[in-house]
């Protein structure tokens, strides 16, 4: 892996995770009730996720996406159904007066693991290493040397844009 492909790799990855999508929003709504290190789990959880496509994809994700497209656009369907049921229920509920409001606790495994599911059924993650990862380099023919570079830029990335907004 050539260190152009790495600076690329690097831009890119700053520039699609800077741009908020639903991992962003919640970061920064957890960020806001919760403060910075209470949703450093859910931080642990949104990078797992990447991570965990990272490595699908790079060991045969991808091949897995193309040939069972149509249950990938399943899910992706349920999952805005989902978002849709989740919006008309809070749009239905009724109104807090602010000075009531209370905020969830915050417990670290849950907030992992919430932040684990929101990233796994996240289409712009999944998009991502699928599709715009492969343009970097032959998914197939990577050393484990180059798996790692490729995780470390996502991990330090991600981690760096997220605490940032948080």
């Amino acid at each position: 892996m050539s260190i152009e492909t790495v600076i690329a790799l690097v831009i890119a990855c700053f520039v699609l995770m800077v741009v908020p999508g639903p991992g962003i929003l919640a970061t920064v709504a957890r960020g806001l009730a919760h403060g910075l290190g209470r949703t450093l789990s859910f931080i642990l959880g949104i990078v797992t996720g990447d991570l965990v496509y990272l490595f699908f994809a790079i060991y045969g994700l991808s091949a897995l996406a193309g040939a069972y497209g149509e249950i990938f656009v399943i899910i992706r369907w349920a999952g805005a159904a989902y978002l849709v049921y989740l919006g008309v229920k809070a749009w239905r509920a009724p109104a807090v007066p602010l000075g009531t409001a209370s905020v969830a606790e915050s417990k670290p495994v849950r907030d992992f693991l919430a932040g684990l599911s929101l990233t796994l059924g996240n289409p712009k993650v999944i998009l991502f290493y699928t599709a715009f990862l492969p343009t970097f380099n032959d998914l197939n023919s990577l050393g484990q040397g180059d798996v790692m570079i490729i995780a470390t830029v996502v991990l330090g990335r991600l981690s760096f844009v997220l605490m940032t907004y948080a």
